[in-house]
């Protein structure tokens, strides 16, 4: 197995673009999404047909799932990003045939999906769209991460938190620190928490788009630079989403 995996990609076209040529000059044919595929970004139609067009399949994210019911509990820039896409997106009887595939399409989004020893997720295994599994979990709320370790058989993998990195059985967590790229072995009969980190919308301090190949042992992040600033000027462009959601691509946070 060689999965390239994507994930939070938050309508962000400049950096999936970046994604998708690193993930073609190595050779990797085979590519999935754990979801929010829409959400703070300004082209959630071109990230949507992108995905729809190149991956084997692609899971229910919250943000995906936010267009569908009430994003009253999401912060006002997230709930105003899910409005904006909403009043885009959503097909009328006269819309387009593609229109209403499109929505179709991410309203039919699976939850969760396994392969072998492995269960893929947006959020968690107990909450599969909306639970975060934090880098800081295992500090600071271990109970809860030793739950999570307890509900899955082999090796967990997510994104939702835009924290890339890997829990193991003693709950220590491993970042990339700033690294280009970071691989992990998994060795067989043990189990691991991975998170591939966010496409679209980092926040572990690097505004480099990140995802990760998953191999039958190992995982590695890569870290891909691409134009943020023209992101950023679509969003402000828009007038509609916040100014916040374009400046905190330059950082990472």
């Amino acid at each position: 197995m060689k999965l390239a995996i994507i994930s939070d990609l938050h309508s962000n076209r400049e950096a999936l673009e970046a994604v998708f040529a690193d993930i073609r000059a190595r050779g990797i044919s085979d590519l999935v999404c754990l979801g929010d595929v829409v959400g703070y970004g300004p082209d959630p139609e071109f990230c949507v047909d992108l995905v729809r067009g190149h991956a084997s399949w692609c899971l229910m994210g919250n943000h995906d799932e936010a267009l569908f019911r009430d994003a009253s509990d999401f912060n006002p820039h997230a709930r105003g990003a899910i409005e904006w896409t909403r009043r885009r997106m959503a097909p009328h009887w006269w819309s387009s045939t593609e229109k209403k595939s499109r929505w179709k399409w991410l309203k039919r989004l699976p939850m969760r999906h396994s392969i072998d020893r492995f269960l893929f997720v947006h959020g968690s295994p107990r909450d599969p769209v909306r639970e975060y599994v934090l880098s800081t979990d295992g500090i600071l709320q271990p109970d809860k991460l030793r739950s999570i370790f307890d509900s899955i058989e082999g090796i967990g993998v997510a994104g939702h938190t835009h924290q890339p990195g890997v829990h193991d059985e003693e709950l220590h967590f491993q970042g990339l620190n700033g690294a280009e790229e970071l691989s992990v072995e998994l060795p067989a009969g043990r189990k691991f928490y991975v998170n591939v980190g966010s496409t679209g919308q980092p926040r572990d301090g690097d505004a480099r788009a990140c995802y990760a190949v998953l191999e039958d042992e190992r995982v590695t992040w890569y870290r891909v630079p691409y134009d943020f600033r023209t992101t950023m000027d679509k969003i402000q462009g828009t007038g509609a989403l916040s100014e916040i959601l374009a400046r905190r691509l330059a950082v990472g946070k």
